[in-house]
């Protein structure tokens, strides 16, 4: 029985989202991003408690289709968590993710939005795990 975790990865912020073999997926938070250096901790916590087995990564793929700076950051991310918890990490094309999310999140405020930043991130990674879970469009590592 499969559970999913779905990321929208940040230096700031990583977003996630957790589905099982129901196929909804539902925010669950986040947390600091790859600045901080406890984030593979509080990953490791999630990846536990939710018993994931494959991982889901939003990849930024620039709008005209090529990969940039961001995407390859995203690339030694997902490295990391590959050899770090050695479950599966797909990537799947993240355009327009944090538009969305931020859109269905509604206007507000911006002092009410930067109180929101972490539901906004976790939203995008809803929409990453909820495209993956009905499209099944897998993006291929570089190099392949």
């Amino acid at each position: 029985m499969p559970n999913y975790l779905g990321v929208d990865y940040g230096t700031k912020r990583i977003g996630l989202a957790w589905a099982d073999d129901l196929g909804i997926a539902l925010p669950i938070g986040a947390f600091p991003g790859v600045d901080d250096s406890s984030y593979l901790e509080k990953f490791r916590e999630v990846v536990e408690q939710k018993k994931i087995n494959e991982i889901i990564v939003g990849y930024p793929i620039h709008m005209d289709g090529t990969v940039g700076i961001r995407a390859k950051e995203v690339d030694i991310f997902i490295k990391t968590i590959e050899e770090t918890f050695k479950i599966p990490v797909h990537r799947v094309d993240e355009r327009l993710t944090s538009v969305a999310a931020e859109q269905a999140i509604g206007k507000q405020s911006a002092k009410k939005k930067k109180q929101n930043l972490g539901k906004i991130d976790a939203s995008a990674a809803g929409l990453i795990l909820h495209d993956f879970i009905e499209n099944r469009k897998i993006i291929a590592p570089p190099g392949i």
